[in-house]
């Protein structure tokens, strides 16, 4: 695996944040709100994750891709210590001083909880030491909120990028993926593994990113050509903060703790011997043992996806992301009857490869690997039958895999 940054830190010609619509939206807010042009322009995507799901935080292995959806942060450093912050998209602002942005006692803001993914980023990058300058800042982007796309890393790893230009300060790659997975885990409330922070950062265009959560070593697998990625969006909201998210991150560390008492020689759940499983279901309560399962299982099915993805055998990859539904609704149980339903119709159309639901689950979208010229039937297929079994409109996006953060110098 790799360890290089394949994104530019500083952005060049080539990036043009500001000329996207989404980064257009927030320069030009930024003018009209502020009466000047903004100096920096910032952006992170969002990401979809194609298997290796609930397996970031127990040290196992992810194969996500960034999308071509992304958040922007455009602003200009001021000589205090005040941030003042607006967004596009919800049309509210808020100012705070970075004196109040502190980890040991964050101040929460239950009334724009957008603001706090910013909040949070600032506090981590100070409390780890680094000299911060107040800003006036805009955000903007079209990453769908609540779909399961990572819109809340998008904007961590933006705002990270942002601070430490304005501060003129080196904020190295794995820095900023850590700090912006710091603020989500202790200001936000999330208990989140480090994937969608880290390839919202680390993505490469027409790459998928095979990490390995433990080692944080990675590589840029190519995805092969003739396929789309649909990701079919529920409409099923859901706080991880208060949803069963962190019931379920506990629940598999009692796992492996108790599978640690009962079989030797392993330290990774990864690394856990399959045939030792079922002796273990007598040792833990079996939702525990439900879970175990699953991450030993999808662990493995991530490695069999990438030497799937390398040798171009799209009908395997498939069928492992078929599997790894079936393993969250069954195993994991964070699944939801909109889940199940728009990966069963996508599974019914001719021409489409695999689908499972992406992300924590209890809600958010599903994504299906379908041959390019079967995309239309798809998108056909989830529009007629999705609101007649589950009530709801479905969002659908045909997306591609993106390039991760960068961070651009506008011309004064």
């Amino acid at each position: 695996m790799a360890t290089t940054d394949p994104a530019s830190a500083t952005g060049g010609p080539a990036a043009r944040l500001r000329d996207h619509p989404a980064g257009a939206r927030a320069s030009t807010a930024f003018t009209e709100r502020f009466g000047r042009r903004p100096a920096l322009v910032a952006s992170a995507p969002g990401r979809v994750n194609l298997i290796g799901e609930h397996t970031d935080y127990t040290g196992g292995y992810v194969l996500p891709v960034a999308i071509d959806r992304r958040i922007y942060v455009a602003g200009i450093p001021r000589p205090d210590r005040t941030v003042r912050l607006y967004s596009v998209d919800y049309g509210a602002s808020v100012d705070f001083s970075l004196d109040d942005a502190r980890l040991d006692a964050p101040r929460r803001d239950s009334e724009h909880p957008w603001s706090n993914y910013v909040r949070g980023v600032f506090a981590a990058l100070q409390a780890e030491g680094y000299a911060l300058r107040g800003a006036d800042m805009v955000i903007a982007g079209d990453v769908p909120q609540g779909a399961g796309l990572s819109s809340s890393a998008a904007l961590e790893v933006a705002t990270a990028l942002f601070a430490a230009a304005a501060g003129a300060f080196e904020l190295p790659p794995m820095e900023a993926i850590r700090l912006a997975r710091r603020a989500e885990n202790e200001w936000v409330g999330v208990a989140c593994g480090i994937m969608d922070q880290f390839v919202s950062r680390m993505a490469r265009r027409g790459h998928a990113l095979f990490l390995d959560t433990d080692s944080l070593r990675y590589e840029h697998v190519p995805l092969p050509p003739g396929a789309a990625m649909v990701v079919i969006d529920t409409r099923v909201r859901r706080s991880l903060a208060s949803s069963a998210y962190n019931l379920r991150r506990q629940e598999a560390e009692d796992a492996i703790a108790a599978a640690r008492r009962h079989v030797p020689g392993w330290r990774l759940v990864r690394e856990l011997p399959s045939p030792s499983l079922p002796g273990l279901a007598s040792h833990m309560p079996p939702a525990q043992h439900r879970r175990l399962r699953h991450l030993v299982e999808e662990n493995a099915r991530v490695v069999e996806a990438v030497a799937a993805l390398r040798r171009s055998d799209l009908a395997a990859f498939g069928a492992l992301m078929n599997a790894s539904h079936e393993s969250l609704r069954d195993l994991f149980e964070v699944s939801c009857p909109e889940l199940d339903a728009v990966v069963e119709i996508a599974r019914g159309v001719p021409g489409v490869l695999g689908a499972r639901m992406t992300g924590a689950g209890f809600g958010g979208s599903a994504v299906a690997l379908v041959r390019a010229e079967a995309t239309g039937a798809l998108l056909q297929a989830i529009e007629r039958e999705y609101p007649l079994r589950a009530g709801k409109t479905p969002q659908l996006f045909v997306l591609e895999a993106g390039e991760g953060a960068r961070v651009e110098a506008l011309p004064s």
